[in-house]
Order: C-alpha cells, then sequence, then structure tokens
C-alpha cells in the first residue's frame, strides 16, 4: 500500500512556526496547486502558528528609503529588505525554517516539484513593503538566478496585513494573458490579507502583478507588507526551460472608462499621464540596455580581430582557431539575435566572460 503524500509530513521535523492546517492537509493543497487556472498556484490561510505570525509583523521593518529605489534609480514606494536575518528572532527563526530540508520537502509535495533549493541571497525576496501609489505591472520573472545560474521554479509570499479589501488595489493578480484586454484575460485575485501564502510556479507564463494602491481616507497608514521567497533547482524539464531573460513587464491596458465619446476631466488626464511616464521609462531603460549591449558587441568585435597582416585567425601551425575567440565571437553572435526584452541576461553573461578575460 502506498503512503499518501500528507502522511509523510512530520510536523514535529518543521517545528511550532508552521501551523496544523497546513501540515494536516498536504494532499488537499496539492491537489488545488495542481487543478488551478490560469497556471499552478495554491492559496493557505493561517499558514504560520499565530503567535509566530504576530512576531513576524511586530518585528516588521520599517520604511527605508535606502532600500526603496526603483529601477530608474529613484526612490520609488517599494521597500524591500533582503538581509532578513538581522531583522529580528522571528525573522531568523522564518530563515532557519525555510532553508530547512523539512520546509524545502513540504513545499515540494505540495507542488511536485522536488529537490527544491533555498536562495541564501533572497535575491529579489525578503520583506516587500509597498505604500499607496505603488502597482506592479503584469510580468513573469526571471528564470535564472544571476549567482548559481539555477533554474526559478517556485514563489511563496506570505501577507502580513491585518486588512484589505481588494479595490484598495495591492491585491495580487494571476493573469491568463495580460496582452488582451482584461474583459479577454482570464485574472484570479488573491486578497493580501494576514498569514495567507500563496505558492505559485515561475515559468514563461506565469503572469502576476497587481493593480495601483489607493486607500481611501482613513486608511491612509496603511501600507502591502510581505514576506517573499523563491526556490530554484539545478535542472528543469526540457518542455519548460526557455532561454535567459530578465524579468519581462506588460504595460497596463487603458481603464475601462476610456471609451469614444468621453469628456476627459482632471483624474482621466492624469491616468493618462501616469501610464505614459511609466512607459517612456521602460523604453529609455530598454534604449540603455541596447547601446550598452553595443558598446560591448564593438569591445569584443575588438578583442577577437586577429592582428592586421595574419590573414587568419588560426594561429601559425594552420589549426583551428583559439576556443577562446570562438566563444567570443559566438557570444557576439548571441548579442546580436537578442531582442530588447532579452537584452540584461546575456549583458549578464558577457560581463563574466570579460572579467575571465581581464
Amino acid at each position: 500500500m502506498n503512503t499518501s503524500i500528507s502522511e509523510r509530513v512530520d510536523p514535529a521535523a518543521l517545528g511550532r512556526e508552521i501551523s496544523s492546517e497546513v501540515t494536516g492537509r498536504v494532499e488537499a493543497w496539492r491537489e488545488r496547486f495542481r487543478d488551478a487556472s490560469p497556471f499552478r498556484h495554491v492559496v493557505i490561510d493561517d499558514f504560520f502558528d499565530g503567535a509566530f505570525c504576530s512576531e513576524l509583523v511586530s518585528q516588521f521593518p520599517t520604511f527605508d528609503e535606502r532600500k526603496a529605489i526603483n529601477e530608474n534609480g529613484e526612490i520609488g514606494g517599494k521597500a524591500t529588505q533582503e538581509k532578513v536575518r538581522g531583522l529580528g528572532p522571528a525573522y531568523k527563526r522564518l530563515d532557519d525554517l525555510v532553508r530547512g530540508e523539512a520546509f524545502r520537502g513540504l513545499v515540494g509535495r505540495i507542488t511536485g516539484i522536488s529537490d527544491l533549493q533555498y536562495d541564501p541571497y533572497y535575491f529579489g525576496g525578503g520583506t516587500h513593503e509597498n505604500r499607496a501609489g505603488q502597482d506592479l505591472d503584469p510580468h513573469v520573472d526571471f528564470n535564472y538566478h544571476p549567482v548559481t545560474r539555477q533554474h526559478r521554479r517556485l514563489n511563496l509570499i506570505v501577507y502580513l496585513n491585518d486588512t484589505w479589501q481588494d479595490d484598495w488595489g495591492g491585491s495580487l493578480q494571476l493573469h491568463r494573458d495580460p496582452y488582451r484586454p482584461p474583459a479577454e484575460d482570464e485574472i484570479v485575485t488573491v486578497t493580501p490579507l494576514m498569514n495567507r501564502c500563496v505558492i505559485f510556479e515561475t515559468n514563461e507564463h506565469s503572469w502576476h502583478g497587481f493593480r495601483r494602491i489607493e486607500l481611501p481616507p482613513g486608511q491612509e497608514h496603511r501600507s502591502r507588507r510581505s514576506f517573499a521567497l523563491y526556490y530554484y533547482t539545478d535542472t528543469r524539464p526540457s518542455d519548460e526551460t526557455a532561454q535567459e531573460h530578465s524579468t519581462v513587464y506588460v504595460e497596463r491596458h487603458l481603464p475601462e472608462r476610456f471609451q469614444p465619446g468621453r469628456t476627459l476631466d482632471g483624474e482621466d488626464m492624469q491616468e493618462l499621464r501616469v501610464l505614459l511616464a511609466r512607459r517612456d521609462q521602460h523604453l529609455r531603460r530598454l534604449y540603455l540596455n541596447i547601446q550598452r549591449l553595443y558598446g560591448e558587441v564593438n569591445r569584443l568585435r575588438a578583442m577577437t580581430a586577429p592582428p592586421l597582416g595574419s590573414g587568419s585567425e588560426a594561429d601559425a601551425t594552420g589549426g583551428a582557431p583559439d576556443p577562446s575567440t570562438a566563444a567570443l565571437r559566438a557570444r557576439i553572435h548571441e548579442l546580436e539575435q537578442s531582442t530588447s526584452w532579452r537584452v540584461t541576461a546575456p549583458l549578464r553573461a558577457l560581463k563574466r566572460l570579460l572579467r575571465r578575460q581581464d
């Protein structure tokens, strides 16, 4: 007789931080994850032990503008803390928990993904705090860890907000296809309530984001708080493996209220200004990436060009080209074939290659 997945979970090995609601229903969570739409995910309430969750809330870091520098080099409305062990005893316990074999095994049983690897760098993870005015365009995440080169497989997020309403914005949205108008897209909304955990796969179609946070009168003191953790594996099924890329964003569609015949008011004009400014910033980042790309390509061309008068890149004995030269030429070809949204990934690889040449 086969032992069920839930029976193989040892709550004692997980310690007191995880609630019995999680460990006692592993098979149910596994089925929900497997059958979920628009892509595989599961939402689990009361994820941590209640007392432990309260400790995480009380030790959550204050908003630090030094940790809120956005992609444009400006102070934004989102602050992150990746060095979680220094935030307090509860976060040290949390870090011990999520890196442990028992917890990784639990998440692996729920998701069906084995040999999950913890990220000691918390690259993009840790504590997240989003203030009013902040949003996150639908996107798929980068697919390789920038240091370990492992495959990114899962996002695990636990929310730490004592109350929240979807009409405030900030609720996680999972998309089938954000390129389609909202009426044609399948969107699943996850309200970021206290001690609610969402686990979802990261692949080439796991589009997710949240609408701009707009808090009503009397709620301006609130912010959207969470703890985020990403898991990796050394290998990945070939049918899920894609060329390396950075985070890929899709700009949001115009709100439904913009219809032919509408007279624009001040709120409409501000909305349009924000949308256009965001698109301009996105294009500016892409143009700068392309500019850097051409600079690196030209540098590589200079490095790999044969000396004047040599007549050949082969060595004096007439043998094959030097392997390092061949590798550099291959990298040039890869960069030249890259499209704008794939620029940053080959640039990182190129810089590593150039450092080895220096």
